[in-house]
């Protein structure tokens, strides 16, 4: 695995109809990640699905990060605007109401690392207050947003039910 240092250019892109494919391999091999490191729970029963990112595309909300050999290394979904699975946090509260953007289904095939960092500064520079969670088995995903400035703000729960810890880095 290629460190931060030596990342080549990374270029992020909008999703296409034509990357949905590419994108499903990005989200499996994230998924076999999880699996390795004792996530066992998160990202189940197929999802992030073919329907997910159709629809993310479908919105203009899906991104593809591209390196320098023209390989596919991430993908997520960037939203700006009110995110009902926030509406309601428990244990805690948002440092600020103010608008926001939200990082979903983040997953790189694993070819370089720091690529969480690389999706906050694209989403930082259309808009400086960003939410996102995640599964409280993803230790990789804990340490690294809190490597990137982003404060627990506490538990949100997603449309089937299961709780995710909130995250808010607002600049």
């Amino acid at each position: 695995m290629v460190g931060p240092e030596d990342m080549p250019d990374i270029i992020i892109r909008k999703a296409q109809v034509d990357d949905v494919d590419v994108i499903l391999g990005i989200y499996e091999a994230a998924r076999i990640y999880m699996r390795s490191e004792g996530n066992m729970t998160q990202w189940v029963n197929g999802y992030p699905s073919r329907d997910h990112i159709l629809a993310d595309i479908g919105r203009g909300v899906c991104y593809i990060a591209i390196d320098a050999d023209g390989e596919a290394v991430m993908a997520f979904a960037f939203i700006i605007g009110d995110d009902p699975t926030y509406d309601i946090i428990e244990n805690g509260r948002w440092l600020d109401d103010s608008a926001y953007g939200t990082i979903h289904r983040l997953g790189s095939t694993g070819k370089y690392r720091g690529m969480l960092a690389r999706c906050v500064d694209f989403c930082s520079r259309q808009i400086s207050n960003l939410r996102l969670d995640t599964h409280a088995d993803n230790t990789t995903m804990l340490n690294a947003v809190k490597l990137l400035g982003f404060k627990r703000c506490g538990v949100i729960y997603c449309q089937d039910g299961t709780p995710r810890i909130a995250f808010q880095r607002s600049l």
